[in-house]
This record gives structure tokens, C-alpha cells and sequence, in this order.
């Protein structure tokens, strides 16, 4: 893959040298040009930058560039500065863009239209089955943008996967996997979606790089779907940035004491859209949702699921009595109710509506 003189430039001072954001944004504002910096270190020792943190020599750094981009052929990946043409431009707004991205799969991915779909670890069981039903629909219309975590992420990759249209961020380099008990759910995704980061080969995941990585979420997409948030997480902070970025943010809605969702609840008592299924977020962009057959359910099946909608959330025991059944009788209608994809476990002999 072809660079020019000045994204080799930025690829060497993101890959190749120690120098860290802040060092690196000053440095491309002092230089004339970003292949100045390889031309010369004048910049560097102006800027008081320690001569431990880069090659002195010209010809050393024009090895060490040329080595980072053999390295990138060989581990089939590509890097798209914020010089190149298919820079996502929603990203190249956002306040600390990324200098460069490294990834691998489909890179025409970051051409069209994203859509970020994010949740905590912990995230209920029906909230997890709602979001990856979710985020199959919205694929049809976006690309979904998430991260690579259990629970809220994991339920975006499934539904999105089938279709490749599926971009996951990354907080280490593209030769790491965090966790790592996903590795086969990365290679997946770079063969079918994008594997994307903003940092080189050989960086592992570090506490900072999770924040960063959620900028970057936030700032490739249109908009956030947060399938479950505690008042502290990852994902609550995610939907912050694109509230910063003027982004549009949806939310589940959760009972009043779960812990999983206080935050989701505090995002819609703060003007984020409540959201329900694909159809709130495609009718807030002026898209019509896809039709789906009406589920064939027998008169006991029927019952048992007006229970549920009108309660929200219900144990078995409660559902049988007011269903008026034995619990083996609930039991099995409530396994069937899962199987034609209307009621969940939710956890603890609990049943909800999916």
C-alpha cells in the first residue's frame, strides 16, 4: 500500500518514536510539513522533546519507517492517517482525533454510515438477546461500531457479524486481544468486519486506553445505543463523549434499583432517547424498520405474554399464579415463548419480554 512522504512521517512519529499525544500534535504544528520532522530533528530539540525518544539520524528514521510499514504487509494490516481520504471525517472532528488507525479486514467499512451499539459487562440476559436483535436489524442500515468486551459488546458483535457490516475498537495494538479469552471472536470479525485501533503493534491494554478507545467509539458513529451502564462504566463514558460530540444517544430502559442500568436511567432523565427496539433509533434517522412475520402463539402462549408485557419483569411462581397453571405448565410455556424469540430469562427464575 502506497503512503505519501507525509503520512510515512506520521506513521514513524506514532510507531516509531516515544513521544506521546500531546508531544506529537505540537510537533506537526511547528513543523512545515509532517515529512519535515523526518528531514530534520530541529523541531524535536526546539520543542525540548529528550533525543532518547526518537532517531537522531535521518537515514535511521527512514529505516525504522520502512520497517513499520514491511510490518504492517506482513501482519495484513493497513494504517489511515489523518492525512488519508477515507479518514472517517465524524472522527477528524472530535477534539483529540487520532493521528493515525491501524487496522485489518474490510477498511471500506469506515465509508459508510456507523452507528455505535455499547453495554457493560454486566450486562441482564434480556438486555443482551434485545441488543443483539438490535444490532442484527440496525446492520441492515449501518455499521455497527463497538468494542470487544463481554456482555453490551458481545451482544452487538453477535447480531451485527452475519452481515460484516461490524467495526470493533480495540484498546491495545492489532497483534493483542483484550480480554483474551476472545481471540477467536477478533479473528472472526477481521475476517468478516474491521478490527480497528490507535495504537501500534506490541501496546497492551492499559487502564488510559480504554477511555481513549471510547472516544474513538463515539466520535466514528452517528450515534449510541447503551444497552447497560452503572453509574460508573465504560460505557456510560462512551455515551458521555458522544453527548460532548453532539451525538445522538439512545438508552434501555431499566426497573428503578437495578444496578446494571442507573446509568441508562440517568441518560434519559438527561435528554437521551429512550429506546425500546431498532425501530426508536431508525425512525430517528427517517428509516422505515424491516417487517417482521407476526409470531404464531397459541391462546395459553397469548396469556402468559400480556402477563409479562403488563409486569415488565416477573418470577415463575408469580407468572403461573396469575396465569392460573402449575409451574411445569408456566415452565413450559415460557420455554416456548423463548424459542419464538418474545420472553427472556432475565435471571434469578425471572422472565421479561424481549
Amino acid at each position: 500500500m502506497a503512503y505519501t512522504k507525509d503520512e510515512r512521517a506520521y506513521l514513524w512519529l506514532c510507531a516509531c518514536t516515544r513521544t506521546d499525544y500531546r508531544e506529537r500534535v505540537a510537533l506537526l504544528r511547528a513543523a512545515p510539513s509532517p515529512a519535515a520532522l523526518m528531514e530534520s530533528t530541529e523541531y524535536f530539540s526546539a520543542a525540548g522533546i529528550a533525543g532518547e525518544k526518537y532517531s537522531a539520524d535521518t537515514a535511521a528514521r527512514e529505516r525504522e519507517a520502512d520497517a513499520f510499514l514491511a510490518l504492517l504487509e506482513e501482519q495484513n494490516a493497513f494504517a489511515v492517517t489523518l492525512l488519508a481520504n477515507d479518514y472517517p471525517d465524524s472522527l477528524k472532528a472530535i477534539s483529540l482525533p487520532p493521528l493515525v488507525l491501524y487496522g485489518r479486514g474490510r477498511r471500506d467499512l469506515l465509508a459508510k454510515r456507523r452507528f455505535c451499539i455499547v453495554g457493560s459487562r454486566i450486562t441482564p440476559p434480556w438486555a443482551e438477546k434485545l441488543g443483539k436483535a438490535v444490532s442484527a436489524e440496525l446492520s441492515e442500515k449501518f455499521v455497527i461500531v463497538t468494542g470487544l468486551a463481554e456482555g453490551g459488546d458481545l451482544a452487538a458483535i453477535e447480531g451485527a457479524l452475519p452481515s460484516g457490516n461490524l467495526i470493533s475498537v480495540l484498546p491495545c495494538g492489532l497483534d493483542e486481544c483484550y480480554p483474551a479469552a476472545h481471540i477467536s471472536v477478533k479473528a472472526r470479525i477481521e475476517q468478516a468486519g474491521l478490527i480497528l485501533t490507535e495504537l501500534p503493534f506490541g501496546e497492551s491494554a492499559k487502564k488510559y486506553s480504554f477511555h481513549a478507545r471510547n472516544r474513538i467509539l463515539a466520535g466514528l458513529s452517528e450515534g449510541v445505543l447503551v444497552l447497560s451502564a452503572a453509574m460508573r462504566s465504560g460505557a456510560l463514558i462512551t455515551a458521555n463523549c458522544a453527548l460532548d460530540y453532539g451525538r445522538d444517544v439512545f438508552a434501555f430502559p431499566y426497573n428503578v434499583g437495578v444496578m446494571s442500568g442507573e446509568g441508562c436511567n440517568d441518560l434519559i432523565k438527561k435528554g437521551a432517547y429512550l429506546a425500546t427496539g431498532a425501530e426508536d433509533i431508525l425512525s430517528a434517522y427517517g428509516m422505515a424498520p424491516a417487517s417482521s412475520a407476526p409470531v404464531d402463539l397459541n391462546a395459553t402462549e397469548r396469556r402468559v405474554l400480556d402477563i409479562l408485557r403488563e409486569s415488565g419483569e416477573m418470577h415463575l411462581a408469580e407468572i403461573a399464579k396469575r396465569a392460573e397453571l402449575l409451574i411445569h405448565e408456566a415452565s413450559a410455556v415460557l420455554s416456548a415463548l423463548e424459542i419464538k424469540g418474545v420472553a427472556v430469562k432475565s435471571g434469578g427464575n425471572k422472565y421479561t419480554v424481549s
